[in-house]
């Protein structure tokens, strides 16, 4: 794993789970595997504390156990799954395209299930509609029954399964001292088990609850033992669910797809891609390069009849996008792909289509004069975006009896760009921190007025008592709010928009690795 990488993973581990478990995964992502002993000792960490972080990194899936190297009779090890860690960067983009999708119903699911890592259907539905009731006009509620059809559509299309089973184990007497749970196994990959998308029936009936101003923050010791026994009277008393974020994946690239090919041709041309990539979204691998063979006559009955799109029509866009240079759509036994892409810019895409191209002929193409094609060409040789290719005359590659191509290494030249990715995010939340560190104070006394003022708007409080609250924060320092909350939305912003490539990056370099 490279540096900005574990950096990255590190940065994401500590905003969202604090220090403690930052130390504990970081070291884990350096070391590699570790027991549990090990891992205390090398951090200087109490034991309680490494095994409390190592359920949390569990729980959300980014930390993965065994057998260690002396065997089943040794004691288990510990592993970090760092690709995660990185999910965590795009938690916004998932619950948007939620929200999207299935509306707020389905929003709040995504959120409340990516924020505790897996959940019951019952505690998930339970927990939804009670804060889409709470945002209700007073007298009004969620029933259940609708909480509960939304993640059922989020689980018949994927955006949700079941978390693997743990499979039992003999437990060690040698390595219970050295493991918080010695009696199993890793789970293996969800998709293994034939239930992974059965919906459970859950014996839950009823509306969402107001959460009432005194509950919030409560802490009741037994609200755990009664939450455990409410999910085994609602019978779905270990099933847990979790976000599937492969399937999100593949949306995010069909929605890619679908945006270059109307870039590319035209609305119509990418509504037929958009009929195919939905005929197979279910069916498709994760990493396939290309999508199951669809017949015309198949992909005709799906289209939808608001289109008005012919049969010789039909036939006609699938000709064209079959012999579009970009090769969106090929036929049964054709390979295809296609890549998604400043005077610099105009000579890497000349590169691309070109493949081999001397510099006289890239300053002719792309229309730029000799000394700037020079100095820009040399420019991407430095930083390993372009190839110089030698091609001699004569065995003794005299500098006049020799071709010098350049050209673009696509899978090299990807790899390079999203390590600068990683390296742009992480410097962008870097600096995020930095920005709410150095506001803290302000950050904080803006926050307990808000809660003063929503304290006293709830109980009715007149319009004077309101401006003599608002008016605690001066002129100066509310400028100096808009000004921080600007720069925070905009870091938000920049760091969404190279998640997008970075996803864009990962996926090009999925597929060229795929078995074709």
């Amino acid at each position: 794993m490279t540096a900005q990488e574990v950096r990255l993973c590190g940065l994401l581990l500590q905003e969202h789970f604090g220090d403690v478990v930052e130390k504990v995964g970081t070291h884990l992502i350096r070391s590699g595997v570790l027991t549990l002993r090990a891992l205390a000792h090398e951090t200087k960490l109490p034991l309680d504390l490494v095994k409390k972080s190592l359920c949390v990194l569990m729980q959300h899936g980014m930390c993965a156990f065994g057998a260690g190297r002396r065997g089943p009779a040794g004691p288990v090890e510990y592993h970090i799954i760092c690709e995660r860690i990185l999910h965590m960067l795009r938690y916004p983009r998932y619950i948007y395209t939620a929200k999207s999708l299935y509306g707020d119903t389905g929003e709040l699911i995504v959120e409340e299930i990516l924020q505790r890592g897996q959940m019951t259907m019952s505690s998930t539905v339970k927990t939804v509609a009670d804060r889409l009731t709470h945002n209700m006009p007073e007298g009004q509620s969620m029933d259940y029954s609708e909480v509960v059809s939304a993640f059922s559509r989020l689980v018949e299309t994927h955006f949700l399964q079941r978390c693997p089973p743990m499979a039992s184990a003999e437990s060690s007497s040698s390595g219970a001292d050295n493991t918080p749970l010695p009696a199993v196994t890793q789970p293996t990959e969800p998709e293994d088990h034939p239930e992974c998308y059965k919906l459970p029936y859950i014996n839950l009936t009823g509306q969402g609850k107001r959460r009432r101003s005194s509950e919030d923050g409560e802490a009741d010791p037994r609200a755990a033992k009664k939450a455990k026994t409410d999910s085994s009277e609602r019978g779905d008393e270990g099933i847990y669910w979790q976000v599937n974020f492969q399937r999100f994946h593949l949306h995010f690239r069909d929605q890619a797809i679908i945006s270059a090919v109307s870039c590319k041709l035209d609305q119509t041309s990418s509504e037929i891609v958009r009929t195919m990539l939905r005929m197979s979204e279910v069916t498709t691998p994760t990493h396939a390069a290309f999508t199951q063979a669809l017949s015309a006559n198949e992909i005709f009955r799906a289209l939808p009849s608001s289109y008005n799109i012919a049969r010789p029509i039909l036939d006609q866009y699938l000709t064209l996008l079959v012999d579009d240079p970009m090769e969106f759509v090929g036929k049964t036994g054709d390979s295809g792909g296609g890549m998604f892409g400043s005077r610099s810019a105009r000579i890497f895409r000349l590169l691309l289509r070109k493949r081999h191209l001397e510099q006289k002929q890239v300053e002719d193409f792309a229309m730029v004069p000799a000394k700037e094609a020079k100095d820009m060409l040399y420019t991407l040789l430095s930083e390993n975006l372009v190839q110089l290719q030698e091609i001699p005359k004569t065995p003794d590659y005299a500098p006049s009896r020799t071709f010098y191509l350049y050209t673009v290494n696509q899978l090299p030249t990807a790899r390079l760009l999203l390590q600068h990715c990683y390296k742009t995010v992480g410097n962008l939340i870097e600096r995020r921190l930095y920005e709410t560190k150095e506001n803290k104070r302000l950050l904080e006394k803006s926050q307990r007025i808000e809660a003063i003022l929503a304290s006293l708007q709830a109980t009715g409080a007149e319009a004077a008592q309101l401006t003599e609250v608002e008016e605690m924060i001066t002129a100066p320092e509310r400028q100096q709010l808009e000004s921080l909350r600007h720069h925070i939305n905009k870091l938000d912003s920049s760091e969404n928009q190279v998640d997008e490539t970075i996803f864009l990056l990962e996926s090009y370099i999925n597929s060229t690795q795929a078995p074709r």
